[in-house]
Formats: structure tokens, sequence, C-alpha cells
């Protein structure tokens, strides 16, 4: 597999220590399959950058994979609250994020790489309403597929970084690419926005709902 690293600096030999503990996934190396995205991401702070390539060798690996069936937008916000802090707005969000983590989350602990939506501002602004009660499921689901923020690849053992291989790489200029990282933001609020307004609230599921209604993880009406 090929990834990308959209970062200030060339990257050559990544480790698992760099990485922050209070990233989406938790402490590991996020990556894109997707180049333009890695770019983007190079000049995010309006300042030159690099895209890094790597060669990812997936025999061995086990990865846990968000977007697969089995799972729901749920159980990614449970590893994003187990992840990131924030502060909690009222009563609802703390009662939210407790309850979400309690009966959502994924042990991430035996997998050696993580795929799924990459939580910028924008997406970790819509799940915030989510958990504020504020924004319905459905809309929150409909918003992350709209918004293409991009998917990313995320090592998070010794063992994947063992299996990756540094591939070369590339000068970024911020005149063309932070343009192109917040009209990419820009579009996916848009589409949150849109999204808010044609949201049909009265037969939708809203977090105090599934709370009331003691939903857990394979309830039909999440899916």
């Amino acid at each position: 597999m090929i990834l990308y690293h959209g970062s200030t600096k060339i990257i050559e030999k990544p480790t698992l220590a760099a990485g922050k503990k209070y990233n989406d996934y938790g402490q590991g190396f996020y990556c894109t399959k997707e180049i333009e995205v890695a770019k983007e991401w190079a000049c995010r702070e309006n300042s030159n950058g690099f895209v890094n390539k790597y060669r990812l060798k997936k025999s061995g690996l086990k990865v846990l994979d968000l977007q697969d069936e089995r799972y729901s937008v749920l159980n990614w916000i449970a590893v994003l609250l187990s992840n990131r802090t924030f502060s909690l707005e009222n009563e609802i969000a703390a009662a939210a994020k407790e309850y979400i983590v309690n009966n959502f989350s994924v042990d991430t602990a035996p997998f050696d790489v993580i795929v799924g939506y990459r939580a910028d501002d924008s997406y970790f602004s819509f799940a915030r309403d989510f958990i504020n009660n504020t924004l319905p499921l459905a809309s929150l689901e409909k918003a992350m597929h709209l918004g293409k923020l991009g998917i990313q690849y995320v090592l998070v053992s010794e063992k994947a970084f063992s299996q990756l291989t540094f591939a070369g790489a590339e000068a970024v200029r911020c005149e063309v690419y932070y343009q192109k990282y917040t009209a990419r933001d820009a579009k996916a609020r848009e589409a949150y926005k849109n999204e808010l307004r044609h949201a049909v609230v009265a037969k939708s599921i809203f977090v105090m709902d599934i709370i009331r209604e003691g939903m857990k993880n394979g309830d039909p009406r999440i899916r």
C-alpha cells in the first residue's frame, strides 16, 4: 500500500513515540492514500511543506477499518471521544460522552493500523454538535460523506512501523495548496449547513434518544 503524510518537514523514519497521544485515534502516524489531501495538509498553516511517500507492507498486520459495515459512525465517535480532549458544554454533552464511550467503544489495542474518518476541525465540530444533542444521527452521517475530507490510515504499533518504508518526498507550495485546504474545509462546512437545513427533525434520532432508549451496538435503528 502506498501512503502519504503531509508535513512541514521530510520524515524519513517516522516513529510511534513521536505521535501525540491525544490525536483522533491516539498515538500514531497519520497518513492518507490521497496525495492531494496530503499536500493540502502539508500547507494547512499557510506555509510551504512536504508530502512524504511511504510503502506499507500489509501482510501480517491487523487492520481496524471503521468504514467497514460492521461499524457505525457512533463507533467512530466513541474512539474519537476516548482520545481527543475538548470541553463539554452542558450536562447533556457529558451524559452523551459517557454513554457513547461505554456502549460504542472499539478496543483498538489489538490492531496495528486504524482506518477511519479524518477528524479535522470541521468533522470534529460535527461530532461535537451531535454530542450536544443539536444534530441528528442521520444528518451527521450524511454530512460526513458529503464533506469529502478524506479517510486516514493510522499506524499505531511498532510492527506497523517496521513494515513502513520511506519512498521519497516532494516539496509543496502553500500558494496553491493552502487555498485548496481551505476550500475543501469550506465545502465540508457548506455540506453540513445544507444537511441541517433539510434535516427531517421530527423523524430523526438524536443522542438523547439513543440514551433514553438504551440503544447499543448493532441496533438496527442506528444503521
